[in-house]
């Protein structure tokens, strides 16, 4: 046995050690499962949005990225309400829409009046797509009201498209002052956050234009006085997905996958900070092109304590009295940690909390891709609010298949565990 094989292995014991000792909140409902498969339509769950409808919130919905298998809306209970398919490849030789994360506008002013939208980034195509909430269209929820000329947000041409550098993680955000809406969009492999105005364009249609973007770090200098960088395949640096912004103060927070929490300007100007980073922090690694994974060297001791690479979803809980707290799914340990959310207290460390199985039938989140909280009133169902979590892991499954959905959790046991 290695030097390096044992030191990742202690790691990994003392990481499995700390999540077990976190408290377990079993969810209420979970979706129907999806397959990464050509049978199942290659529909894989990944990140959530929870729309409040405020003229019966009971009647609300979560709306849900499936990758190539489109977008998926569903009802409180956890049923299907419509299915979106992603647009196909536009040619032969050209990757098809595959829609990464999702986030939601309210109240954006079109040529056909103010609608609330889902804004998804479509990783396959560059782009984003624009989708009205309409709770009562006969024709279920969603309809498409992408410009068909926005403009891709990485890529020069079709060419780079097709390397899929392309739009990945995505936040939506209002500013306050001028009352514009934004989306901000990092890209696939690289260090980019872009941050684009979502604009009207005619008939009811949205597009959107870059204002600017800014380069996170891939390169780290640790106590030492060496560099570090996360081991990646050849060519990759480490990408940012989760995101989200605090509507209050205007502050991003993004979860750079192999590095940790960053809170920045939410309109990118000023210094990024790094609110925590991950265990692995620091930790040399060298990639095995046979096995398509890294391994890690001894561990030097320079990483965080609550959260495990990857860094994943990132979620705001808003209180009335301004505090709450921003939860953020530790995918390596299958873990949830929470920040405070004011600023004036650093977004210190509050504790953490596991999903965990309500009973053979319905399991818990493991390595959780996407997370959504809403601590509003959500009918008799959810009366203290509502998390959506995403399940990497659905069991039982079905064999191999490759099956993955969405776990719909009280957000009053969260609060209630996080407060104790």
């Amino acid at each position: 046995m290695t030097t390096a094989f044992v030191a990742a292995t202690t790691t990994a014991s003392a990481t499995a050690t700390a999540a077990e000792q976190l408290p377990g909140i079993t969810p209420r409902a979970e979706t129907p499962v999806l397959h990464d498969d050509d049978a199942g339509g290659n529909a894989d769950a990944d990140d959530p949005a929870i729309w409040r409808n405020t003229a019966d919130p009971a009647r609300s919905l979560v709306i849900a990225t499936a990758k190539e298998g489109g977008l998926r809306a569903y009802d409180l209970d956890a049923r299907p309400v419509q299915s979106v398919a992603a647009p196909p490849a536009e040619g032969p030789d050209d990757a098809p829409g595959r829609f990464n994360n999702v986030d939601l506008v309210h109240g954006l002013k079109l040529s056909s009046g103010v609608a609330d939208l889902a804004v998804t980034s479509d990783r396959g195509h560059d782009t984003l797509r624009f989708y009205r909430i309409d709770r009562d269209r006969s024709g279920g929820p969603l309809t498409d009201v992408t410009d068909p000329a926005a403009p891709p947000v990485f890529s020069a041409d079709q060419a780079e498209v097709n390397e899929q550098r392309t739009a990945y993680g995505l936040a939506t955000w209002q500013d306050k002052a001028s009352g514009r809406s934004y989306a901000l969009v990092s890209q696939r492999e690289r260090t980019g956050v872009a941050l684009l105005e979502l604009l009207p364009a005619g008939g009811g249609k949205v597009t959107y234009r870059k204002v600017r973007t800014l380069d996170l770090p891939s390169s780290f200098r640790l106590p030492d006085g060496t560099s570090w960088s996360p081991c990646a395949e050849p060519g990759e640096l480490p990408q940012v997905e989760g995101m989200v912004v605090d509507p209050d103060n205007g502050t991003l927070y993004a979860g750079q996958e192999d590095v940790g929490i960053w809170r920045m300007r939410a309109d990118l100007t000023g210094k990024p900070e790094l609110v925590d980073k991950v265990r692995e922090y620091g930790v040399p690694g060298v990639y095995d092109e046979e096995t398509e994974e890294c391994e890690a060297g001894a561990d030097p001791g320079y990483g965080g304590k609550r959260i495990t690479a990857d860094v994943e979803g990132l979620t705001l809980v808003h209180e009335k009295d301004g505090d709450g707290y921003l939860l953020a799914s530790s995918q390596g340990d299958n873990t949830f940690a929470a920040y405070d959310r004011e600023l004036s207290d650093r977004n210190e460390y509050e504790g953490g909390f596991r999903v965990t199985p309500a009973g053979g039938a319905l399991d818990g989140s493991e390595e959780c891709d996407g997370a959504a909280a809403l601590n509003e009133p959500l009918g008799s169902k959810y009366p203290h609010g509502l998390l959506v979590v995403q399940d990497g892991h659905e069991a039982p499954g079905d064999g191999d298949r490759p099956a993955t959905n969405f776990k719909f959790v009280d957000l009053g046991k969260v609060m209630k565990t996080l407060d104790d």
